[in-house]
């Protein structure tokens, strides 16, 4: 009697067959898979959570926000995938007023340039900083055209020296351009003949490329050291940046506190998610109940 045995083996890889097919697609957990259904949605204040806590100096913050091990917590804002060159931008920008006279910064005098990480100011504004510019997407200029917001760019010499006219074009849309040294690197510990050298000769041809000479200095990485802010000086810099937010794939993280403060310093840079980085630096401004104000407006 083997053909009822045959049958009855068959039966049963068929019910372990039908069993295998019904378990397909499903998440192990006997869920679905989720997603990350709040990246659609306009962001709150709560919605870009803090980074560890604010130090004494800017340099201590910039460590503490970069450390391998004591990453911050970060909510994603809007990351919808970049428009082409001429989209329209205005579903997802917010709407500001017009930022008040800015109350002018008093520097104090000497032989090195003042370095900040947050204007001292009152006045309800931001400030939104974009470095280095190796990345030269695009649909930047349509989004800056259409947001109507003063940017500041801390611009490097070997990163855009293939294409000085992308920024041009930038400029020209209401840009200002500033200097961030020659070729990136680190000059804290650097010589002073070093230092001197990538900031002068930066803004010397950020001067020939652009018309106006820069007057405000950003370190890369924000690292510096007393004899940056001497060559920041004699390079006729009038003030040196550092930051208090940073924004990278539509994510804005904090040095401290979990929202924009009044004359906060924003940095993020020219890379590919250019869009979703500036739309979530306007969306957090806005969520503080600020406006973007211009950084050169405050500095005399």
């Amino acid at each position: 009697m083997l053909i009822p045995h045959a049958r009855a083996r068959r039966a049963v890889v068929a019910l372990l067959a039908a069993a295998t097919l019904a378990s397909c697609g499903s998440h192990p957990s006997g869920g679905p898979q989720s997603t990350d259904a709040g990246a659609s949605r306009a962001p709150s204040p709560s919605a870009f959570p803090a980074s560890p806590t604010d130090s004494a100096s800017p340099a201590a913050s910039q460590s503490a926000s970069s450390s391998p091990s004591s990453k911050p917590s970060a909510s994603k804002t809007q990351s919808t995938a970049a428009a082409p060159p001429g989209a329209n931008y205005a579903d997802r920008l917010p709407k500001f007023d017009r930022p008040p006279k800015a109350d002018k910064v008093h520097l104090p005098e000497g032989a090195s340039v003042p370095y900040y990480a947050r204007i001292p100011t009152e006045q309800a504004v931001a400030f939104i900083t974009i470095d280095d510019g190796q990345i030269k997407r695009p649909e930047a200029l349509e989004l800056i055209k259409q947001a109507g917001v003063p940017v500041t760019l801390f611009l490097m010499i070997d990163a855009i020296r293939n294409d000085p006219p992308y920024f041009k074009r930038l400029q020209d849309a209401g840009a200002v351009i500033e200097a961030h040294t020659v070729t990136h690197q680190n000059l804290k510990g650097k010589s002073y003949t070093v230092q001197r050298r990538e900031i002068c000769d930066s803004a010397d041809k950020l001067g020939q490329w652009y018309g106006r000479r820069p007057v405000l200095f950003r370190p890369p990485y924000g690292d510096k050291d007393d004899t940056t802010l001497k060559a920041a000086h004699d390079c006729g810099m009038h003030a040196a940046f550092f930051w208090k937010e940073t924004v990278d794939k539509g994510i804005v993280r904090y040095q401290s506190g979990n929202t924009v403060q009044r004359g906060d310093i924003i940095l993020m840079h020219f890379r590919d998610r250019f869009v979703d980085d500036f739309i979530a630096a306007l969306q957090a401004i806005k969520a503080a109940g600020l406006t973007p104000a211009l950084l050169e407006d405050y500095i005399p």
